[in-house]
């Protein structure tokens, strides 16, 4: 089974239509580690899509929010007001849909699991050695089962990567650097993976182009990808609907 992995979307009609065509053909069915809504101005498109294709599904912290489950304080001022419009602007069903989507872990077809900050909380930012190392031992402790070959998805940070425990050490994978588009990784028997497909519509590792990945479970392998989107057409939306200006112009950023 071939699966693209989708995270953080983040209201980004644009970029999220630019990855499913750089993805057409290669997966059989799509999931995602959340933050489906707010930043971007297309977040009733970006949860109707969702609902209708998405096999599976785990809520993140904007999706949460979003939803009115409180917590908006914990937010920076520029995300206060970016989620103020965005309860404003969703349909009743589509908060519905968000209010319904459970936290990760979240285990799919036994193959892999989806989780939105880490295995540990949902809220966590998992960036460096020294978090990934406690994510690890974490997992080591704690998961019940052999994780072994089995990766681990999650979203969060923004930022595009992988890191992966074997023989007793850790290494980190980078993602795809421009002009590349596609970066492989091998998922061996005997290592963990915890693996970041990167934000589909707000990427903050400085590569503007939407991320995302797909998982090949038969030939055990994960390509993080990477595709162009025209960025200037969604920060025009976000000016036009009201939403603060920055969330667009950092978009062309990717920051």
């Amino acid at each position: 089974m071939r699966y693209l992995i989708l995270s953080d979307i983040h209201g980004n009609r644009e970029a999220l239509e630019a990855v499913l065509k750089d993805a057409e053909g290669k997966y059989d069915c799509a999931v995602s580690c959340g933050d489906l809504c707010d930043y971007g101005p297309d977040s009733n498109w970006v949860i109707d899509w969702s609902r209708a294709a998405l096999a599976a599904v785990i809520r993140g912290n904007h999706d949460r929010v979003c939803a009115g489950f409180g917590e908006l304080e914990q937010f920076s001022d520029l995300a206060q007001d970016s989620a103020r419009w965005t309860m404003e602007h969703l349909r009743p069903e589509n908060r519905t849909y968000l209010r319904e989507l459970r936290k990760g872990p979240l285990l799919v077809d036994d193959c892999f699991f989806l989780v939105h900050g880490s295995p540990r909380h949902e809220d966590e930012y998992v960036t460096n050695m020294q978090e990934v190392g406690e994510v690890f031992s974490f997992l080591g402790n704690n998961a019940g089962r052999d994780l072994g070959g089995m990766p681990v998805f999650f979203g969060h940070t923004h930022l595009q990567g992988a890191f992966v425990r074997s023989m007793g050490r850790t290494r980190g994978v980078s993602a795809p650097l421009v002009p590349q588009r596609e970066r492989r990784i091998h998922v061996e028997p005997d290592a963990v993976y915890l693996i970041n497909p990167g934000s589909v519509g707000q990427p903050r590792d400085g590569d503007p182009r939407a991320a995302y990945a797909i998982f090949d479970s038969e030939a055990k392998e994960v390509a993080l990808r990477r595709v162009a989107y025209d960025h200037a057409v969604t920060a025009g939306k976000i000016e036009a609907a009201g939403l603060p200006p920055k969330l667009g112009i950092r978009l062309g950023f990717g920051r």
